[in-house]
């Protein structure tokens, strides 16, 4: 039988805000455990909150980025449920009258593919505080400092098919929030966590399947391999003549596992009431105009200024516009490298391959976009050759703080571009290498022809100890050969 893959996402997105929802606590990241966490937070007796201007002012900017409804009149409830880290014993969300209503985020996969994934909504929410589980002799902490740190919850429509239109959404949707400038993206730290659900049908039908919830998942990777695996698993069990059972799994991307956390609660199972301790908030016109004032540009349209100014294609100006800190890297060093494609080539090239080595971000990159950009200004000038480039930027990354052009100098990298010496380098290697040249102008398949060319192009580069113009000996080469 064949399948069909229903994907929906609930996405948590940790806003970047200085305090706390609904309290002044700072939410800055790296405090020691609990020393974070106010009475407020812990709705001690005798506290009351206040909603923080500044998260709505951030779920309102969302919102306008996505092509959304912005609802006029927003709603806090008490979320009730009992675990170890949340102190309050209930959660103040929204449910019925949230922020945000329906919107869309534009997707492209790569295969040129696009596609339009529907966004259910999106509710400002706090978050819980968090359990540590190491270093504590078989027993667990509770450090309460994110506890009422302020959350956008974002809700697809179940409108994705595959892992790869999942986490293309989930790229996309992380180039969003950190352009916007309303999250930092760190997911390792937990800024932004999917929750996935997947269900499966028979192929041809429209009723959909039972789904499950896989919960927490904080990189793309792990993502992509939970819906692979939580779909063979469903495939599994439905040909062997079982049903699939409505609840919330984790997965452990170590190990490609997955087990069953709790049975998949209704929304009733909360009892939601509305807060009794937070008024309803309404905004007006002006407010949402105002955000809209400072909305900085937005991938979608940066891509197309790539594009336009810079004369990138799609795949590479997708690429650059989608994360806001390699955007400005890229402007910066093509701006400074005189030759935008060539900057692309390198950023999306070596350095993108020597952070993910690393396990860096582009802002923690050894090489800043200034010495990039030179770098490149010196490979589009024919300065030097690309495995002279490669050795200077080598020295780049491990911290070399000498300019450019005095790497260059001081290595002896400067590739020789001068063609009355070429030609005496292209004389004298040809003058050993008579049959190789006598076999050449014998070969009448172009494709023959074109192979023993680069018999030719190994010895000049060694006569030349690779700071031969490596285009101008080829051209040299041939009118040689042809001569």
């Amino acid at each position: 039988m064949q399948w069909e893959v229903v994907i929906g996402l609930e996405i948590h997105v940790q806003l970047a805000t200085q305090t706390k929802i609904f309290s002044g606590t700072s939410t800055a990241y790296g405090a020691a455990p609990n020393t974070q966490a106010s009475a407020v937070d812990l709705a001690m007796p005798g506290t009351l909150p206040v909603a923080n201007e500044q998260a709505f002012r951030y779920a309102t900017m969302f919102g306008l980025a996505i092509d959304a409804d912005i609802n006029r009149r927003s709603v806090f409830e008490r979320k009730n449920y009992f675990y170890p880290d949340l102190p309050k014993g209930y959660q103040t969300t929204q449910l019925a009258q949230p922020i945000v209503g329906p919107g869309h985020v534009d997707i492209r996969l790569e295969n040129g593919v696009e596609k339009r994934v529907r966004i259910h909504h999106a509710h400002l929410e706090e978050d819980a505080g968090k359990s540590l589980h190491e270093d504590y002799h078989g027993m667990t902490g509770i450090d309460l400092n994110r506890a009422g740190t302020p959350l956008i919850e974002i809700v697809t429509e179940p409108d994705m098919r595959s892992a790869e239109e999942a986490v293309a959404f989930a790229r996309k949707l992380h180039g969003l929030v950190t352009s916007l400038g309303i999250c930092d993206g760190d997911m390792s730290q937990g800024s932004m966590r999917f929750d996935v659900n997947v269900s499966v049908r028979p192929a041809g039908t429209d009723q959909l399947g039972t789904r499950t919830e896989t919960k927490n998942l904080n990189s793309f990777r792990f993502m992509e391999a939970a819906i692979h695996h939580e779909v063979e698993r469903q495939i599994d069990i439905l040909e062997d003549g079982g049903e699939i059972v409505q609840e919330t799994r984790l997965y452990n991307g170590d190990r490609n596992e997955s087990r069953s956390m709790r049975t998949k609660e209704e929304a009733n199972d909360y009892r939601y009431f509305p807060c009794p301790d937070l008024l309803p908030v309404e905004i007006d016109d002006a407010f949402i105009d105002s955000v809209r004032a400072v909305m900085p540009e937005l991938p979608d349209t940066k891509e197309a200024r790539f594009k336009a100014d810079y004369g990138l294609s799609d795949y590479d100006a997708g690429l650059l516009s989608n994360n806001a800190a390699t955007a400005e890297y890229f402007e910066a060093t093509a701006k400074t490298g005189g030759d935008a494609k060539l900057a692309a080539n390198w950023i999306l090239g070596e350095l993108s391959a020597r952070l993910n080595a690393a396990d860096l971000t582009i802002r923690q990159s050894p090489v800043p976009a200034e010495r990039l950009g030179a770098l490149v200004q010196r490979i589009a000038d024919n300065t030097l050759s690309s495995s002279g480039a490669k050795k200077v930027f080598e020295l780049l990354w491990n911290g070399d703080e000498t300019a450019v052009d005095g790497i260059i100098e001081r290595e002896g990298l400067k590739q020789v571009s001068d063609t009355g010496e070429l030609e005496k380098l292209v004389d004298s290697v040809l003058a050993d290498m008579g049959e190789q040249i006598a076999q050449y102008r014998a070969e009448e398949d172009p494709k023959k022809r074109k192979k023993l060319m680069g018999g030719f192009m190994g010895p000049l580069m060694k006569a030349s100890k690779g700071q031969g113009n490596p285009k101008l000996l080829n051209e040299i080469l041939q009118k040689k050969l042809e001569g």
